[in-house]
């Protein structure tokens, strides 16, 4: 009898678009693994996403507004969830890999700093190695997310999706490109739906130029754009929009831009936020030897992922390029919380008690 991952594998030959990604034609992982006689590739890429640890402190960093008081605002676990539903929707109906879509989805923000972009900001500032999240997103899943001595090793198809999730990015499978949508889509709207939540906004205040195209709720909006993907990239080989609703997306993105994510109610507490991010970044590359070992480790052996032509540096900068990029990377792996707790452990003086 077959094994049930070889069922599935010939389940997708038979029912999804012949410009799906198929699960047996993966390029495969850069350490080889025997196949699971349960699950297919891209199943295995999404469970380990998923029992990662970094997918869990996804819980604990901020999507747009910083520590709001109240429950229903967004995060950045919420965010990735939405954005996983959205793109698996898609996915389905175009009959493309819905497990390598969901995988990527799952993992694209898993590099995320605390405080959102305003940590992500901050360490492209401060660091000479720079910073940006879907870059980050990539070292956890090579590097740095290890567990019993093995990286998750992922899949090519996985990887590329998730380093290609920004608005430059390009995607090689079509699983990619409507990750990479999906991430859009979602963010816009329910970033609108939590700035109404907080009074920083009204329905009424989106321009009609978007609303008569997209719609005047959430749902409205969400249905519009996913019914004009649907529709325009059915048995293409690419993932297409109308130019009516891409020009009312991208413009109602740049309202967003303009009325919520530069607007100081919403934003007010951002730089303080960035300024404590660079302070515990320089206290830590002044201060190596306060980092956990895991870190420590990567500073004496290095990872070969930060820095291009090695032999161009004195030993002395090299140790300083890798310092700074294990630093990055301890502070880009903290939840908001943690991070608030270690600077206050770090750079504020403790009360002193003389029992």
């Amino acid at each position: 009898m077959d094994s049930i991952r070889k069922q599935q594998e010939a389940r997708e030959h038979e029912n999804l678009s012949p410009y799906a990604s198929f699960s047996d034609c993966s390029m495969g992982r850069d350490e080889y693994e025997a196949p699971c006689d349960i699950r297919t590739e891209y199943q295995r890429d999404r469970d380990r996403i998923i029992h990662s640890k970094a997918f869990r402190r996804l819980n604990g960093k901020t999507q747009v507004f910083l520590a709001p008081m109240g429950d229903h605002y967004r995060n950045r676990m919420t965010h990735t969830l939405e954005v996983a539903q959205i793109a698996r929707t898609i996915a389905k109906a175009l009959r493309l890999n819905e497990d390598l879509t969901e995988a990527i989805a799952l993992g694209h923000d898993l590099g995320h700093t605390p405080f959102g972009h305003a940590g992500e900001r901050a360490l492209n500032d401060i660091s000479s190695c720079g910073f940006a999240h879907h870059e980050q997103s990539i070292r956890i899943v090579e590097l740095l997310e290890v567990k019993k001595g093995k990286t998750m090793n992922l899949t090519k198809e996985v990887r590329d999706g998730i380093l290609n999730h920004q608005t430059q990015g390009h995607p090689r499978t079509l699983e990619g490109k409507v990750v990479r949508l999906a991430d859009k889509i979602a963010y816009i709207n329910h970033d609108i739906d939590d700035a109404i939540r907080g009074h920083i906004i009204t329905e009424q205040d989106i321009p009609d130029e978007f609303t008569e195209v997209l719609g005047h709720s959430l749902s409205e909006r969400l249905n519009t754009i996913i019914h004009d993907i649907v529709s325009s990239s059915y048995e293409q080989p690419d993932i297409l929009m109308t130019d009516a609703v891409f020009k009312a997306m991208t413009g109602l993105r740049s309202y967003m831009f303009k009325s919520v994510y530069t607007n100081p109610a919403a934003k007010g507490q951002e730089k303080k936020a960035e300024q404590l991010i660079k302070e515990m970044f320089t206290y830590y590359v002044e201060h190596a030897d306060a980092l956990p070992d895991e870190f420590l480790n990567q500073i004496e052996k290095g990872d070969g992922k930060c820095y291009n032509e090695i032999h161009l540096y004195s030993d002395n900068e090299l140790r300083k390029l890798r310092t700074e990029k294990a630093v990055c990377d301890y502070i880009a792996g903290m939840t908001d919380r943690y991070a608030v707790a270690k600077f206050h452990d770090i750079l504020i003086p403790s009360n002193w008690d003389v029992y």
